[in-house]
């Protein structure tokens, strides 16, 4: 899986943004910390562009857009 050669950068978003993190005490981030994450920033790393076009069919996309900014990917796919 991809997602193995982020160890560092997943682990530095678990501690910012994660659980009991200052921004998911506001309830922000509410993805980070869940285990569908892992495969959301594979699409994310991997197909943005499709991630964020089915994401937007059933999806609120203020949820995507908070792990976005979170990751940091190369594309901003939010606008």
């Amino acid at each position: 899986m991809v997602m193995m050669g982020h160890r560092a950068r997943l682990e530095e978003l678990l501690r910012a943004y994660g659980p009991g993190s200052r921004p998911a005490s506001h309830g922000r981030y509410a993805l980070v910390g869940q285990p569908e994450t892992l495969v959301i920033l594979e699409r994310m790393e991997n197909n943005p562009f499709g991630l964020r076009s089915e994401w937007e069919k059933e999806l609120e996309t203020v949820f995507l857009d908070d792990l976005e900014f979170a990751w940091g990917p190369r594309i901003r796919l939010s606008r």
